[in-house]
């Protein structure tokens, strides 16, 4: 199974799901972002990759602007040199709108991932002969208020359906990169991925989220995953 593959039994499966209240929009950008998507899957994720560092779902300034994990407008265009067409997701969150490659916020998460690997390693060449970087579930979720809701914080009957299909299309994504090593940005990331992955030869380990709403990622993030890397033996 291939990428594209990969993505359209994802899509189809998320596509049939409903979520309640507070939720009140829920994006796709493996939809509305596709292509630029798809120019980060054939540019970088050539098998095998030694590390597949796995987040938990789109950033609201990131990959709901580009369809890339992570994905900080700016290194997204100027050091990863993706860009292209973004549509406008269907029901779209008036105090969300998807602007694509001319949104002006700034992603910090994906500032300090993508700006500590350009520094560790100075070309996507370099990181990406080891390293890929992807998500757990595809799907953006936004109260009325505007809001983000994270994929743990839903019901349990909203989460079973939802967690079947995300662990399906990682473990689809692991056979095809096989990657030595799955390590989940965040406890959220590598708890789904020890679920999913178990009785895979991979070792499943983790590093701390980038977020800014982590006060240990404020504490100099780059330093702090430069040591649970090495610890893990990985730098």
């Amino acid at each position: 199974m291939n990428h594209a593959a990969i993505i359209d039994k994802l899509v189809k499966d998320v596509s049939t799901l409903r979520f309640g209240p507070p939720v009140t929009h829920v994006y796709n950008p493996l939809v509305y972002a596709r292509k630029p998507h798809e120019m980060y899957l054939n540019r970088y994720a050539m098998a095998p990759r030694e590390v597949l560092l796995l987040g938990m779902n789109p950033g609201p300034w990131g990959m709901v602007q580009t369809g890339v994990p992570f994905g900080e407008i700016a290194l997204v265009r100027e050091w990863l040199e993706i860009e292209g067409p973004v549509e406008t997701p269907p029901d779209e969150h008036p105090k969300r709108p998807v602007t694509g490659f001319s949104c002006r916020r700034s992603e910090v998460s994906g500032r300090r991932l993508w700006g500590w690997a350009r520094k560790r390693f100075k070309t996507p060449e370099a990181f990406f002969s080891r390293f890929f970087v992807a998500n757990y579930c595809p799907l953006v979720f936004m109260e009325e208020s505007g809001k983000n809701k994270t994929p743990n914080t839903l019901r349990a009957f909203e989460k079973k359906p939802l967690f079947s299909a995300c662990d399906r299309a990682l473990r689809q994504t692991v056979e095809l990169l096989k990657p030595r090593f799955v390590l989940g940005i965040g406890n959220f990331a590598r708890n789904r991925a020890e679920a999913a992955l178990e009785g895979f030869q991979t070792t499943v380990g983790g590093i701390t989220h980038p977020s800014p709403a982590n006060p240990k990622a404020n504490r100099g993030w780059e330093e702090l995953v430069e040591k649970e890397l090495s610890d893990q033996g990985i730098l």
